[in-house]
């Protein structure tokens, strides 16, 4: 058993000698879909079909879209008239996270409807109140088996499943120290990436204002970096410059004896939402073999994009043994909405009597539990979708010669002004393609930021590319990324 196991083993005693143990007991609903009744066939497609499209073709109407490019700036030469027709009508998507193209898929359809007509949206609740039904056990079955870990925790929202799993991180320092708050040898040393999500910083100052954490900040990807965080407390000059959110002050590292080796939760994003780049999971992994933390990663994005089966990032890096927690949602490539922590029973014991976000929130309603299930059961089926997309992925590439590893595709344009000019510019070629603004990223770096999906064609990317060519230059892709050389 490791110091980890050992730990969260400790702070379940103690809350169950406090009596303060939640868990879950589903309410059982009828069963008429796969959601809830496992034996249930779901229908699948050897290749794309005519639904596909709507989840990539849009509408909006012309007062609308008038008023849109009103508020943005251009250049003098693209302004319109009072009278000019500027269309508005059908825009293809490419600023979605519908990775796969499942929310307009038959079977989620099918498996939604279904559900509502035969038990309506479920018991409205928090899950440890009467919101968990078998609908909610079967899909957290299914995540628990995508992801291979013992168990997992439906969330509302993958923000939240951060947020619960960060506070009952949190918590363990205080159950353990016997009613008074944590020294700060007795705190839990969070590692954490400068570019990491919001609602990971959010999660890390939550458990912060519990008294049992303290967080390092780590340059983006820089494995140095972390190796010499995790090794001794940082000089002052040693903090990294390039912060999402502010570094903890040299104050604040006095008290050394609780940072060694096994003390330590490392949380990451394995694919970032803004860059699309991916975190350099084997020397993560090999980190972590050398100091023995804890580590959790949010796999949001890489969630059935990556892997043979959709396993995600640490399937295609063959390293899914060396994963504690995944954190992921089910509002992007599954297509639907909510959050899950794949973790083992303990952690999932402690989560569920610890993590706020978890057991002050409302359940799934019982059809997206069932949608959600039913589009877990497609992406893994439908492997031709991972396929399409990673050809999307290629024939960007190859068109434009830009470096991207994933689909998302980040075009830093500059100033916040140019970055709307360039949305400007692409909405009215017809694509529905937003600039990305403070505070999302940093002054100066505003960017056009795309995404690919199964759903688009080559013919479709070649049109995307041409609109885009101003804003292109041309580095040499890096054939050598991992992922790239998988395509």
């Amino acid at each position: 058993m490791s110091l980890w196991d050992r730990w969260v083993d400790a702070a379940l005693s103690e809350l169950s000698s406090k009596k303060l143990l939640r868990s879950t007991r589903p309410i059982s609903l009828p069963s008429l879909t796969p959601a809830a009744n496992p034996s249930l066939e779901i229908e699948t497609f050897d290749g794309p079909g005519p639904w596909d499209r709507s989840s990539v073709e849009v509408q909006i109407d012309e007062p609308t879209f008038r008023e849109w490019l009103s508020e943005l700036p251009f250049d003098g030469v693209e302004g319109i008239g009072e009278d000019e027709n500027v269309g508005g009508g059908k825009m293809l998507l490419f600023s979605g996270n519908d990775y796969l193209g499942l929310s307009s898929h038959p079977a989620v359809r099918s498996a939604a409807a279904k559900a509502a007509r035969e038990v309506g949206m479920g018991p409205r609740g928090s899950a440890l109140i009467c919101g968990y039904t078998n609908y909610h056990k079967q899909l957290e079955i299914s995540l628990a088996n995508l992801k291979k870990k013992e168990d997992c925790v439906l969330c509302p929202t993958g923000f939240a499943a951060n947020l619960a799993f960060m506070t009952a991180l949190g918590s363990i320092s205080s159950l353990l120290s016997l009613r008074r708050t944590p020294s700060d040898d007795e705190r839990v040393a969070i590692f954490s990436d400068a570019l990491n999500h919001a609602s990971i910083i959010d999660g890390i100052r939550l458990a912060e204002k519990q008294q049992g954490t303290k967080v390092f900040v780590y340059r983006h990807c820089d494995m140095a970096h972390l190796d010499s965080l995790l090794y001794v407390l940082p000089a002052k000059d040693d903090q990294a410059t390039d912060m999402a959110y502010p570094p903890i002050s040299q104050s604040d590292l006095i008290g050394g004896e609780f940072f060694t080796k096994r003390s330590s939760p490392l949380l990451l994003c394995s694919l970032f939402s803004m860059d699309g780049d991916f975190a350099p999971l084997p020397e993560l992994v090999a980190l972590r073999r050398k100091h023995g933390f804890l580590l959790a990663i949010d796999d949001a994005h890489a969630t059935l994009v990556c892997g043979e089966s959709g396993g995600g990032a640490a399937e295609i890096y063959e390293c899914e043994d060396e994963v504690d927690i995944c954190i992921g949602t089910l509002s992007k490539a599954a297509g639907c909405n909510g959050g899950f922590i794949a973790c083992s029973n303990t952690w999932k014991q402690l989560i569920q009597s610890r993590g706020r976000a978890f057991i002050f929130s409302t359940s799934l309603a019982v059809p997206i539990a069932a949608a959600s299930h039913a589009a877990i059961s497609v992406a893994r089926k439908e492997k031709w979708r991972r396929s399409a997309i990673w050809s999307r992925v290629k024939e960007f590439n190859s068109l434009t010669r830009l470096s991207i590893t994933s689909p998302i595709i980040s075009l830093v344009i500059g100033s916040e002004e140019a970055a709307l000019r360039a949305s400007r510019h692409m909405l009215r070629s017809g694509f529905h393609v937003t600039a990305i603004r403070p505070p999302t990223v940093a002054p100066n770096s505003c960017r056009l930021r795309i995404t690919l999906t199964a759903a688009h064609t080559t013919e479709d990317i070649k049109r995307l590319a041409a609109a885009l060519s101003p804003w292109i230059s041309a580095p040499v892709l890096d054939h050598s990324s991992p992922i790239v050389s998988k395509l």
